[in-house]
């Protein structure tokens, strides 16, 4: 169950309420965590640099830094200030569309389709657009009644999944932390998924990840204005 943010007087309708807000918010984080790890896989296979995981491209970064080799560390910069310019794009069209989700998903959706059918033998252009469509999806949900909750990263779900846990152990009966683990099941289901799409489509496989965006978008327009409003960033 997720955290109440409502006095202990509320009425039984606003309970219920919250609590559908809440499971209708981590599913649709569930779907786009499954579109950010299936994304993120087909873009390491296919190039050998993560998509959505700037963590991991911020130590490689590091060590190309530490061993002299210039060509790939310009190559990293890039891609992190890609990743970062898609964040702030996210917001940008988040803001001009309404805090909407749909016309989001649907850039979100057109970026990756753009990569699957990129022509030609260089895949940087493609992989830009995929590191693009990424951080723009970090700005379709930010919290669920209240929970941070990432899209396109899990090292912070492990970690209040793991203080959560710590604190259960100690006799601390707090709800919310379980559903960290959502985003990680999502993102890790996903990749696996992308994993197989990889191996048999190559970067093409990208396509499928801008026809989850492009559904997701849709589905969207089910999910109540106000509600769309509470998940999304300000």
């Amino acid at each position: 169950m997720l955290p109440s943010t409502s006095s202990t007087h509320a009425s039984p309708g606003h309970l219920h309420t919250q609590k559908w807000r809440g499971r209708v918010g981590m599913t649709l984080v569930a779907m786009l965590s499954v579109l950010a790890g299936m994304t993120d896989a087909i873009g390491f296979m296919a190039s050998g640099d993560f998509v959505s995981f700037m963590s991991g491209n911020t130590t490689r970064l590091a060590v190309a830094i530490s061993v002299g080799d210039l060509g790939l560390t310009g190559r990293l910069l890039l891609l992190v200030a890609t990743f970062i310019a898609g964040n702030a794009l996210g917001i940008i069209v988040s803001r001009l569309g309404g805090r909407r989700a749909l016309p989001l998903m649907l850039s979100i959706a057109a970026l990756l389709c753009a990569a699957a059918i990129w022509p030609f033998d260089e895949q940087l252009p493609a992989l830009l657009a995929a590191i693009i469509a990424m951080g723009m999806l970090n700005a379709a949900v930010e919290q669920v009644n209240g929970l941070p909750v990432g899209l396109t990263y899990v090292t912070g779900a492990l970690s209040r999944f793991g203080r959560g846990l710590g604190r259960w152990l100690l006799g601390e009966r707090r709800d919310g932390w379980k559903v960290q683990l959502i985003p990680w099941t999502g993102m890790f289901a996903g990749a696996v998924l992308g994993a197989v799409l990889e191996h048999h489509f190559g970067i093409k496989a990208l396509l499928a990840s801008g026809l989850l965006a492009g559904v997701l978008g849709v589905v969207s327009l089910r999910i109540p204005r106000r509600w769309q409003l509470g998940y999304m960033p300000r």
